[in-house]
């Protein structure tokens, strides 16, 4: 802690606008006579998430003499985004007036230089305190009690309820959902992570079959309808059908048991683990920190301890966890498992011979070997983040949540903050993109050619058709065209396709068509990249970029039309192209390009 002469606090700025106040405008000279807490804090930051937690308490015991302020400080570009900031707000249940001040106005006033930071304004407008990180809520509270009697005995203390209004809820099936699972029966369970409990889903993705929560916040086990989490995250099923829950805020791993419905905790005390605290051991004995993600792996369940920057793991034969990767350092270093650092891992996919990792702080794609040691495929560091496909060491992904292993042996990223489906391919070392405008993806789950994303933000699962190339059933090659003259500016991209005779569309799970297109140099497309349904699409060339290379990948799935056949056969048709470009004033402004191709069943 640091403590301040008379410093009058600066006023509250932020181009954002507020939050949480009912459209009302805050200042501190309207909070005189109140004890003010200032969160200095960003949303991608677990040590932020950790003291939001901590200040629930302090908010709730003094709530007609302490208002906590949170100021909204990004990190990412993402971080930015004033949606993104009302998102987050409602994710992780922020229950007091939130500044959002994405050019950290008002962060350089009160010269912060961390995340979280914060800082206590007595009743008459004075800084009196700052703390940075976590673990200060105790010291606070003591603060707050010493300023309470102070300012009471000089008149000074004004009491009086909070300035805080809570947004109206919103009916939707999920709200924020986290990660997701397939189980055997088709279905999917999905962590409802803002309301604190499990849906499972029918085997469209969209349906619920059930709940398994309250739906209160809390630390309870029990039968489906009684049982209660705080936060769930990562979902792993296990051998006997049984699915182990990272449960985030609760630090702890739970067991739900999809035959009965009923809860029990297999980790964890409920309380988050601080330095120097045991990390093996009697997995009920030892406290775990904000368990992320959680996968099967080598006869264990691996854990993304978000919270400390490691790899745990949760051995079911003995009830045992102790830490498999990291040294609690925060960063990007590669290395045998104890010498390695990590940044808030958060998913996690398990193959054979690899445990595949999405560490999120650094924005980066590594990787676990059977022998312990880690590695890394993308990404270079904490501060290292964007959105550029290529060589795995030039691209660039932004703060990803999820990962998931493909047929081939590439992964797809949820590359959460770019809102966009990634794939890195080991083989050639190239990152390229899938899908985009996925509004902050936070998983993948892959079910035959398809794969199920969870975007978070838009609350619920959406499905993609996987290129053909993915599946591990064809060589993927592309076909490389002549080169093409095309006029700078509008190119109409027209793939043609019709089904076979005796066969339509397969529109079960949604469109039956697929359109991914990219560019190398990227800067070749001012729009039109990204993935879509429509096989058509408008291309923006840009004049300043005279030659280039399109990548044209093209998805369409048909089945058997014969109302006789109660399991018509079904097929994807796929084909990809590589198309030199030269722009030619005058040339031609349309690509047309025919999709045929082997049928695979």
């Amino acid at each position: 802690m640091v403590k301040h002469a008379r410093v009058r606090a600066p006023e509250l700025v932020g181009r954002g606008g507020w939050i949480n106040t009912g459209d009302r405008e805050l200042s501190l000279a309207a909070l005189r006579g109140r004890i003010v807490v200032l969160d200095f804090w960003t949303f991608c930051c677990v040590n932020c998430l950790h003291a939001l937690d901590e200040l629930r308490e302090l908010e709730e015991r003094h709530r007609d003499t302490v208002v906590i302020v949170g100021v909204h400080s990004p990190k990412f570009t993402h971080e930015a985004e004033h949606r993104a900031v009302l998102d987050a707000v409602e994710r992780y249940s922020v229950e007091h007036p939130v500044l959002d001040d994405p050019e950290r106005v008002t962060w350089r006033q009160y010269a912060v230089r961390a995340w979280p930071t914060l800082a206590v304004i007595d009743p008459e407008g004075y800084v009196v305190a700052q703390y940075t990180g976590e673990g200060h809520a105790h010291a606070i509270q003591r603060l707050v009690e010493e300023l309470e009697a102070r300012h009471a005995a000089k008149g000074t203390l004004r009491r009086g309820d909070a300035p805080y209004v809570a947004p109206e809820p919103e009916p939707t099936t999920l709200r924020f959902p986290g990660k997701a699972v397939s189980l055997p029966s088709g279905t999917f369970l999905v962590s409802d992570t803002t309301r604190h409990q499990l849906v499972e889903l029918a085997e469209d993705g969209e349906s619920p079959v059930r709940r398994i929560g309250s739906g209160r916040r809390g630390f309870t086990d029990g039968p489906a309808d009684r049982a209660e989490f705080s936060e769930p995250q990562g979902l792993a099923l296990l051998g006997d059908g049984s699915v182990v829950v990272a449960d985030t805020v609760n630090h702890a791993l739970r067991r739900y048991e999809p035959v009965t419905g009923e809860v029990t905790t297999l980790a964890g005390t409920g309380r988050q683990h601080r330095p120097g605290e045991p990390s093996r051991g009697a997995a009920r004995a030892v406290s775990l920190s904000s368990p992320w993600d959680v996968a099967l792996w080598n006869d264990r369940v691996w854990i993304a301890m978000a919270g400390v920057h490691q790899l745990w793991a949760y051995d079911p034969r003995d009830g045992s966890v102790t830490v498999t990767a990291g040294t609690g350092n925060e960063g990007l270093v590669d290395g045998p498992g104890p010498e390695a650092w990590f940044a808030q891992p958060s998913g996690l996919s398990a193959t054979d011979d690899r445990l595949w990792v999405a560490d999120s702080e650094t924005s980066a794609l590594r990787w676990v070997e059977l022998d312990g040691t880690v590695r890394t495929a993308v990404g270079t560091g904490l501060f290292d983040f964007g959105h550029r496909d290529g060589p795995a060491a030039r691209a660039l992904l932004q703060h990803p949540l999820g990962v998931a292993a493909l047929p081939d042996g590439s992964v797809v990223v949820a590359d959460t903050y770019n809102h966009a489906l990634r794939r890195y391919a080991p083989p050639t070392g190239e990152v390229s993109t899938l899908a985009t405008d996925l509004r902050e993806p936070s998983d993948a789950v892959v079910v035959g050619g398809d794969v199920l994303v969870v975007e978070s933000a838009r609350h619920r699962l959406t499905r993609l058709r996987l290129p053909h190339d993915a599946l591990g059933t064809g060589s993927g090659e592309a076909v490389l065209r002549g080169t093409t003259e095309a006029a700078p500016g509008t190119l109409r991209l027209e793939v043609a396709f019709r089904a076979l005779a005796g066969q339509k569309l397969d529109q079960r799970y949604g469109p039956a068509t697929r359109l991914l297109v990219s560019a190398t140099p990227p800067e070749l497309l001012r729009a039109g990249e990204g993935a879509g349904t429509e096989l058509s699409r408008s291309l923006d060339l840009d004049p300043s970029v005279p030659e280039g290379m399109l990548h044209v990948s093209a998805t369409a799935a048909s089945c058997d039309d014969d109302l006789d056949v109660p399991y018509p056969a079904c097929h994807v048709h796929q084909k990809d192209w590589k198309i030199p470009v030269r722009l030619v004033e005058g040339a031609s402004d349309r690509l047309p390009l025919v999709l045929t191709g082997v049928d695979t069943a």
